[in-house]
């Protein structure tokens, strides 16, 4: 360790992200890409970016990009903040909001949580899912401190109802609910229009997944102005350019073309039930998702070991090593067809084990 590192980053736990291997011969369902190329628009507004605008710094507020978003929302552009990935979104409100303080999430969930904690030295209180890896709504209601919570929860899928949203958030109008919605789109409801009624409730989102810009990095928060200006504070104080002009343009082309995203999560969701069947038929026991991947478990075969034996197939998919969840894979969804060659793989790989 360097003789320079502060206390806080020599403490540090990093949170390691999924594999990306450079090889492209094999089938990538570990880091929840969107099976889908990004919309025709999209592309088209990359192109559309002269020399003039790249030799310019972008305009820092991302103003279009917040208009179209507000639009789409409902809000007030002074209601949208955006950042580099929704990572960077969260990180900023963590340094704004809860560092120092108590927060509580849950203890299956985004393992960056933990991190963030650690480095603006939160205190961070887990609350355990249920048996059924559901979330207990009544213990978040009930504990006295912020909540950061996925909705849908990862790596789980499962998801909360807005009515079981809005039971957090009303519980205590004096702390601060953070909804992550990385995985909006596939399904799970939005808990965006709570924040006409709520001024403690912050809803994040990332364009990574829903419409597959996940090498673009553009993510944001939606909430009153007033919890925006301070978002604002902390990123004005950091990088005052954090979207450049390339990503603003493409990302404002992505929320106009709703038609895209109803087309490509519709898509999404007749692979996952396409490989919910076909795992459910082999064995395995599979969570309810509302998101762009499932979690599944064969209860006759190691975690670990299934996990090599797809890896030995080149088929990457994630795991983790935590107690509860040693035996269970996240799977991202793939296309139709990379649905298929998994299940087959799979079939294969239960039937030898079984011998």
């Amino acid at each position: 360790m360097s003789r320079f590192w502060v206390d806080t980053v020599r403490a540090l736990q990093p949170y390691v992200p999924g594999e990306q291997p450079a090889s492209r011969d094999l089938l990538k369902l570990n880091t929840n890409e969107h099976a889908l190329p990004p919309s025709d628009l999209v592309m088209a507004a990359i192109h559309s970016v002269g020399p003039e605008e790249l030799r310019r710094y972008p305009e820092p507020t991302s103003l279009g990009l917040r208009q179209a978003i507000a639009e789409r929302e409902g809000l007030d552009p002074d209601q949208v903040f955006v950042g580099n990935g929704s990572d960077e979104v969260l990180a900023h409100l963590w340094l704004a909001f809860l560092s120092g303080r108590s927060v509580a999430t849950l203890d299956i969930t985004y393992g960056f949580y933990p991190v963030w904690a650690e480095l603006y030295q939160s205190d961070l209180h887990l609350c355990p899912l249920l048996g059924d890896f559901s979330v207990d709504v009544t213990a978040l209601e009930q504990v006295g401190t912020a909540v950061v919570l996925p909705n849908p929860n990862a790596p789980t899928g499962r998801a909360l109802t807005v009515h079981e949203v809005e039971q957090i958030v009303s519980a205590d109008d004096q702390r601060l609910v953070v909804v992550d919605e990385a995985y909006f789109g596939f399904g799970a409801p939005t808990a965006a229009p709570l924040i006409a009624r709520y001024d403690n409730l912050i809803v994040t989102r990332s364009l990574s997944k829903s419409h597959a810009l996940a090498g673009l990095r553009v993510g944001f928060a939606l909430a009153c102005a007033d919890l925006i200006e301070g978002l604002n504070r902390v990123k004005d104080s950091f990088n005052s350019y954090p979207l450049d002009a390339v990503a603003q343009a493409a990302a404002t082309a992505a929320i106009l073309d709703e038609a895209w995203l109803e087309a490509a999560s519709q898509s999404v969701k007749e692979s996952r039930s396409l490989l919910e069947s076909g795992l459910l038929a082999m064995g395995f026991e599979v969570q309810p998702s509302e998101a762009n991947f499932i979690f599944t478990r064969h209860p006759q075969l190691n975690g670990e070991r299934l996990f090599e034996s797809l890896r030995e197939a080149d088929i990457i998919v994630r795991r983790w090593s935590g107690e509860r969840i040693k035996d269970w894979l996240r799977i991202s969804i793939g296309t139709l067809t990379q649905s298929e060659q998994l299940l087959a793989t799979l079939r294969h790989i239960v039937a030898s084990k079984a011998g």
